[in-house]
């Protein structure tokens, strides 16, 4: 039997899955492995977790892996590829790849076929490919200067709006904290007052603004609305340009519909983001054909593990 894992490394978890030739085994989930934004030990932590863990679920251990692909955000930066592949290298013996995030989800979605996939996790990217081979991506710039309607970039957005929110309110600040949404957000972060929170949110280095994400997603208050709202329409923007730069409509190739795939947890768990983003995209591109399922993109990984392990042995 041949086993082969993929592994999908984000900025708030890390997913392995174990297969076979065509089966899926297992799954393991571990903690962030983003490099960029965790740091080389806590990858190494996630990484090697996931895969001893999703291996033990399987009934296999690392040695019997014979193909490993791995897609991670920043990981595709050749000098960060080759950390992610000596950790993992630590504990498997065999072939490793190491991709981008975009290109495991845009596998998973669509194979080797034309298409759109927009990921909307901790951070944010729209990335795709005609019939032709061609590929664009628009965003993905980082969460200090972009990753708009991320889950990160949620967090912030709650955090300013409310702040601001309580500069025009009547009451004192801290009587606005009375306000269930404001509190939820400071649960979130373990503070009790708005200073507190404001401390937390201008901290060096930043503190970690998408794990108040579930906090917005699950409020029906009308700024947690008003966040997620915008954050569906950024994504809808990026993955407009990426849909604009692809398939003109003037081209006469262009195909009569346009597939988009959605990805991440701001899709997932955001009503509000996810509607937005379907209807302002297809108010851009009436051409759009939006896959209601949200991929997982270890499921690309995996794939691309098997072809990667079939084109070494028919070499």
């Amino acid at each position: 039997m041949t086993y082969f894992l993929g592994i999908d490394g984000g900025g708030t978890k890390t997913i392995c899955a174990v297969g076979d030739e065509s089966l899926l085994l297992a799954t393991a989930s571990t903690g962030p492995s983003n490099i960029v934004r965790v740091g080389e030990a806590q990858t190494r932590t996630s990484l090697q977790q996931a895969v001893r863990q999703a291996c033990a679920a399987a009934g296999i251990a690392p040695e019997q892996v014979s193909h490993t692909c791995v897609g991670g955000s920043g990981a595709a930066r050749p000098e960060l590829a080759e950390v992610v592949r000596g950790i993992l290298a630590e504990i498997l013996p065999s072939p490793i790849d190491v991709v981008g995030d975009m290109e495991i989800a845009l596998e998973a979605a669509f194979g080797d076929g034309p298409g759109i996939i927009v990921i909307a996790g901790t951070g944010s990217i729209a990335f795709g490919r005609d019939a032709k081979g061609r590929m664009a991506r628009a965003g993905g710039w980082g969460f200090a200067i972009g990753d708009e309607g991320s889950a990160h970039w949620i967090g912030r957005e709650a955090v300013s709006a409310i702040l601001q929110a309580s500069d025009d309110a009547a009451e004192p600040a801290e009587k606005y904290l009375q306000n269930e949404f404001a509190a939820a957000v400071c649960k979130a972060w373990g503070v009790t007052s708005l200073i507190d929170l404001a401390r937390v949110a201008n901290s060096v280095p930043p503190p970690d603004f998408a794990a108040l994400f579930p906090a917005v997603a699950a409020s029906k208050d009308p700024i947690a609305a008003d966040v997620c709202w915008r954050a569906g329409l950024e994504l809808a923007r990026i993955g407009g340009i990426v849909a604009c730069r692809l398939f003109p409509p003037r081209e006469n190739s262009s195909p009569a519909k346009i597939p988009v795939t959605m990805t991440g947890g701001v899709f997932r768990h955001s009503a509000v983001a996810r509607g937005d983003f379907c209807n302002d995209l297809r108010r851009m591109d009436p051409r759009v054909e939006i896959n209601p399922q949200i991929v997982d993109p270890v499921q690309g990984a995996l794939r691309m593990a098997r072809r990667a392990h079939a084109n070494d042995i028919g070499r």
